[in-house]
């Protein structure tokens, strides 16, 4: 008969040996979260200390990054569910989902087109609520957020405006903010470098944000809507906490289109939009034009017509994940703006468009889908850090804040006129690139022919002295 002391001590030792495995796993996991969490705490006192940097922290600028931050990590969350659920999933064919889509989108966005051109006179005529503005377009979409989750979840009608309203809301935002800016400028720091750092603090944003709603889309796209309710309730909270000076108006004077410059009828200076400055916003025109374009048209091609054995939700992704990329790399290089004529700068991208747009045309592939959002996402940005630099050099100090804001609504105007088109075309990839290809021609060479017709002998002499 065996010796039950002799048996017993094999799995004793197995016992003890399981143990020390099992304390030695736990050490490590142990040792990896405290290593991630001091990475964490690194990373957060780094960014911090960079939004501080220059004078952001002591004028309150800082705060505006963090809130701008949560807008754009939100609005990746928003984009992340959309792009899996309402547009593509709904129980139609192809062609009814882009009726759908074209019928909210004229019923939500006309709207706005036509109201938007008065959201900066109405904000430079009750300037003390502009905190409250912003934090209106937050709230708006955290509660639509809500309420697009559940609309989902039950397949509500609700799901279309509730959608739209949130791409309006966004757009708004982006008018808001534009005139907050300048009221915020450290004196260390140029408007065309703060708004660089704006766009950086979207570009955090939309990193941090971005894999947290991929994997929450695995338990259902209400899920990553409820995580953009939760970002756009803090950006609400950091926009209330933005400081007092953001409401304030004092010296301000207003930009005017038409009439001549002067004194307006409040006793604010008013000024008429300086011609390197027009033609710096309608040449930006044509790149934002082309990012509304590509979101709309791009979605619905790839998803009826996905290129190879490649799946459509990735063959979106690529093209968007380009243009983020294009974006960052002209955030990064807006300090070669300082070198460059800006003039120079956004006739070059006008055109850059139209070619990358003709080359996506003839040679239809994953690469060249590639190539055309990043070309798109690069020229958007330099374009734009390109008019903010014209609009600082041409436009005095007390009149910036009204140029921004009617500069972002023009551009707003832009995007959703490109995104009409692109819900129109048919989904033939080789005819809607060619018409994107011709429509950025055709308007290249309406502002260049505009610029040279108005040009006059002592805007020539001004333009020799400064190139």
């Amino acid at each position: 008969m065996p010796d039950p002391d002799l048996a017993a001590e094999p799995d004793a030792g197995r016992s003890a040996s399981g143990r020390g495995r099992a304390r030695a796993v736990g050490r490590g996991l142990a040792g990896a979260a405290r290593g991630v969490g001091s990475a964490g705490r690194y990373a957060v006192r780094q960014t911090r200390r960079a939004a501080d940097a220059q004078g952001a922290g002591a004028s309150g600028l800082n705060r505006l990054f963090e809130m701008h931050a949560c807008n754009t990590a939100g609005d990746a969350a928003v984009a992340i569910s959309l792009a899996g659920s309402l547009f593509f999933q709904v129980p139609t064919d192809g062609n009814s989902s882009r009726e759908n889509v074209a019928l909210f989108l004229a019923l939500t966005m006309l709207p706005f087109a036509i109201v938007a051109p008065l959201i900066g006179p109405f904000l430079d005529r009750f300037a003390h609520g502009r905190r409250w503005a912003i934090g209106a377009t937050m709230a708006i979409r955290a509660f639509l957020c809500w309420v697009l989750a559940g609309a989902l979840a039950d397949g509500s009608a609700a799901m279309f405006p509730a959608a739209l309203g949130v791409l309006v809301a966004s757009k708004a935002y982006g008018v808001t903010r534009a005139a907050a800016v300048p009221r915020l400028l450290p004196e260390d720091l140029t408007l065309v470098k703060a708004n660089g750092r704006v766009s950086m603090s979207g570009t955090f944003g939309v990193a941090v944000s971005a894999p947290i709603a991929g994997l929450a889309s695995l338990v259902g796209p209400e899920w990553v809507l409820r995580w953009g309710f939760v970002l756009f309730v803090l950006a609400t909270i950091a926009a209330i906490r933005l400081p007092a000076q953001v409401d304030s108006s004092a010296g301000e004077g207003s930009l005017t289109w038409r009439e001549e410059s002067g004194t307006g009828p409040r006793g604010g200076m008013r000024m008429r939009i300086p011609p390197s400055v027009a033609f710096a916003l309608r040449a930006n025109c044509g790149p934002r034009w082309l990012s509304g374009f590509l979101l709309m048209f791009m979605a619905f091609l790839l998803q009826e017509h996905p290129i190879g054995g490649w799946s459509s939700t990735l063959l979106i992704g690529l093209v968007a994940g380009a243009a983020g990329v294009g974006n960052f790399i002209g955030v990064l290089a807006a300090s070669l703006l300082k070198r460059i004529n800006p003039t120079h700068v956004v006739t070059f991208v006008v055109l850059v468009d139209a070619v990358a747009a003709l080359v996506a045309a003839l040679l239809y592939n994953v690469v060249t889908l590639a190539l055309i959002g990043l070309v798109a996402g690069l020229g958007q940005s330099l374009a734009k850090f390109s008019l903010d630099s014209t609009i600082q050099r041409e436009v005095p100090e007390q009149v910036q804040a009204s140029a921004f804001a009617r500069s972002d609504t023009t551009l707003q105007l832009a995007w959703v006129v490109g995104g009409f088109v692109g819900i129109a075309l048919p989904l033939n990839a080789h005819l809607g690139l060619g018409v994107a290809c011709a429509a950025l021609a055709a308007w290249a060479v309406l502002v260049l022919a505009s610029a040279r017709g108005r040009r006059t002998p002592a805007d020539a002499r001004q333009g020799m002295q400064t190139s």
